[in-house]
């Protein structure tokens, strides 16, 4: 009797973790994931220098313990299990609604969107950088929801943009509901090799995408450049990692050169494009969501702030903070040791407020420390 009670209780947790284990694939494999590359892009990808043995590979390699492929779920777990110290503002985050479409495409301006994403206008064209205008940024609903007040900007609120730019297909800089509403309204996108695999899985026209390997340029008419780099991270939208590319960029114009680092770790490409490029005028740089396990693919503050000195940046733009809550420190851990940090630098902090613009070819910026008036702790 014991034992066919057994043998049927057995049955039915072998049953119910099939129909989770079915149900988790199904949904695994819902528009949304993307598309692992294939084709004429897979063989692109395999010729890569970058490419080896079946994933891209950094230039310097990341500890194992750092990035163990068996702990992206544990990791995911404890992100949203984990005990924070103040990991959300108390009250709604203080915005600026700049109205992007009134703006003179003429005048560069950069725009802080929240987290890693930004309007940029540089040389006439209007770009966009890794927008998430979803009101979280994971594949779960209720994981990495955006702070209070931080998601002001609408798809509806967007110009017709001339470049959509992607630095790597991670939830939190590629938001599948973002960029399907702004289809219509994208001309180009430029992102590294394979993403483009997702692309074509949510009905972009083919010859709309570029995509781009590490040091390869694309050159615009508009007398924009666009160079790819090196970053020090890794990729997926699922468990399967670095099947696609994630990068850096450089973009040069005759009066501008700007730095977006995306997602990286610190290392010694920063100091390479700082001697290639003979400096930059601004860089946009990770920091925020780090922890000692993270730091070899998300900088640390003070890493951030050694990255723009090897760049030879003439100031820096935090990015990567300020929206979402994925690593454990506060949510204004970053803001707080930047400033500090870069105290008496003669490099200045650039600190906007979502949505106020930083005009370019301002002489000075004058921003205020805008996470005081969030936070308890005033320093």
């Amino acid at each position: 009797m014991i034992k066919r009670r057994f043998l049927k209780m057995l049955t039915g947790l072998v049953l119910l973790a099939a129909v989770l284990f079915s149900g988790g694939y199904g949904y695994m494999h819902t528009a949304k994931f993307g598309a692992f590359p294939e084709g004429v892009r897979l063989q692109k990808i395999e010729a890569s220098p970058n490419y080896r043995d079946g994933e891209f590979r950094n230039l310097e390699p990341i500890p194992t313990m750092t990035i163990e492929k068996k702990g992206v779920v544990r990791r995911l777990l404890n992100s949203l299990t984990a005990e924070k110290d103040r990991p959300r503002p108390e009250v709604p985050i203080p915005t600026v609604k700049t109205d992007l479409a009134g703006l003179d495409r003429n005048d560069d301006t950069v725009i802080w969107l929240g987290h890693s994403s930004f309007y940029m206008q540089i040389a006439g064209r209007r770009i966009l950088i890794d927008p998430v205008f979803s009101d979280n940024a994971a594949p779960i609903p209720f994981a990495n929801k955006a702070f209070p007040g931080t998601n002001i900007y609408t798809t509806a609120d967007m110009p017709d943009i001339d470049i959509l730019l992607i630095t790597h297909d991670h939830w939190d800089h590629l938001d599948y509901p973002t960029v399907m509403a702004l289809k219509s309204k994208i001309a180009k996108t430029i992102c590294p090799l394979g993403v483009g695999a997702h692309f074509e899985r949510w009905g972009f026209p083919e010859s709309s995408v570029v995509e781009m390997d590490w040091n390869e340029v694309l050159q615009l008419d508009s007398g924009l450049a666009i160079h790819a780099l090196p970053a020090r991270h890794y990729s997926g939208r699922t468990l399967t990692r670095n099947k696609t590319l994630w990068a850096a960029y450089a973009l040069i114009s005759q009066e501008r050169k700007i730095y977006i680092s995306g997602d990286s770790g610190y290392g010694s490409h920063f100091r390479a494009a700082g001697e290639t490029f003979g400096g930059f005028d601004l860089a946009v740089l990770d920091s925020g969501q780090y922890n000692e396990g993270w730091r070899y693919v998300h900088m640390m503050p003070e890493d951030a702030v050694q990255a723009t000195a090897d760049l030879q940046a003439g100031s820096l733009l935090p990015a990567h903070a300020g929206k979402f809550s994925i690593a454990r420190h506060s949510w204004d851990d970053p803001f707080i040791r930047l400033t500090r940090t870069m105290e008496h630098s003669p490099i200045p902090l650039l600190t906007p407020k979502i949505g106020e613009p930083v005009p370019l070819d301002a002489e000075e910026h004058r921003f205020s420390q805008w996470w005081k008036e969030n936070s308890a702790t005033n320093d």
